[in-house]
């Protein structure tokens, strides 16, 4: 292969063509609240639309209807929505979306990998089928990620790249062979040569745990992002008697000994969690890093929470020339996801 054919995944903060995401068809994620996260899903759009287009999957002709009339009475500019018709399980593009890579020249590929539903939901045949649905309307060619003639299964909430050859991951998520198991029998070397043939990846950062009330069994753009190709935001916990504040602490320390691509030590920037939400019986899985770079803003989700105005402040400081906007996911945060999760950037 020549130099002008190797392919990378491009950092998020690079040239969208826009964000694709995934209009719910029904309550199953957010039981109870449907109703209102239709209405938080178009603030979503809203948002995202002032600075780049929307490619929204329905699930048909009379939900595209809907959503139209929705639009238009939240004044959204219809010109900057793209739909693609498609029958979906749940909304959860970042995980079930392609990963779109590029060449040195350009062109682009849409890469598939095996979507199991985190290894713990048995619905998700329909899901399987959006990465061909998005290819197909994009124009762009899809490739099957597969090693040792095997399908890889792997979440785009699963990783965090620097688009210069680093990635970062947990070994929760990854390497834990009793549950939510990925891929069976993989090790750190399997998947940092399957994140170097396909993502451009030449070094790979193993963080820890995520944060409990995670459905996906540790995630990392719950726990820590890149925001340039230098520095990470990374969550904590000050709560000693909360099991997250062990967990974040391990994960800094990870990142304090760890190095970039060139060598070079890592600029650790931390963030608070919100205090915990607890709803019904469960803990969910707030987190402010789980926020979305757009080509003009960073979409940062908010809990009114009294740590909501330092991880804002905290955003503004790490993206002077994006516009900082906080996005109520109070409601959002029941699907046990927010920004991120729901969406996935397709480069340029």
């Amino acid at each position: 292969m020549n130099q002008s054919q190797l392919k990378r995944m491009p950092a998020e903060w690079e040239k969208h063509q826009g964000i694709l995401l995934s209009f719910p068809h029904n309550g199953a994620d957010w039981p109870g609240k449907y109703a209102a996260i239709q209405w938080a899903f178009i603030e979503f759009i809203s948002k995202i639309s002032t600075s780049e287009t929307v490619f929204l999957i329905v699930k048909a002709e009379n939900q595209k209807k809907h959503v139209v009339e929705m639009c238009k009475r939240a004044h959204i500019d219809l010109e900057k929505i793209k739909f693609i018709i498609q029958d979906t399980n749940r909304s959860w593009m970042r995980d079930s979306g392609p990963i779109v890579v590029v060449d040195n020249s350009g062109k682009r590929e849409a890469l598939q990998f095996k979507f199991n539903a985190w290894a713990k939901y048995k619905n998700y045949r329909k899901d399987k089928l959006i990465p061909k649905a998005v290819a197909s309307s994009l124009n762009i060619p899809l490739k099957q990620v597969t090693y040792k003639s095997k399908p890889v299964a792997l979440e785009g909430g699963a990783i965090d790249v620097n688009g210069k050859g680093t990635l970062i991951t947990t070994e929760e998520c990854l390497l834990d062979e009793k549950i939510q198991v990925r891929n069976f029998g993989f090790t750190k070397l399997d998947y940092e040569s399957v994140f170097s043939e396909f993502l451009g990846v030449t070094n790979v950062i193993w963080l820890g745990k995520g944060i409990e009330g995670d459905d996906t069994h540790g995630h990392v753009d719950d726990i820590c992002r890149f925001v340039n190709e230098n520095t990470v935001v990374v969550c904590e916990e000050t709560d000693k008697s909360d099991i997250n504040h062990k967990r974040m602490k391990d994960n800094i320390k990870r990142l304090e000994t760890a190095r970039l691509e060139n060598g070079k030590s890592i600029n650790i920037v931390t963030v608070p969690l919100p205090k915990r939400i607890d709803f019904e019986n469960m803990r969910l899985p707030a987190s402010y890093v789980n926020f979305l770079i757009t080509n003009k803003s960073v979409l940062v989700p908010t809990f009114n929470d009294k740590n909501d105005y330092i991880a804002l402040t905290t955003f503004n400081k790490l993206f002077p020339d994006r516009e900082i906007i906080g996005i109520n996911c109070t409601d959002l945060v029941w699907g046990l996801g927010t920004l991120h999760c729901l969406s996935h950037e397709i480069p340029a």
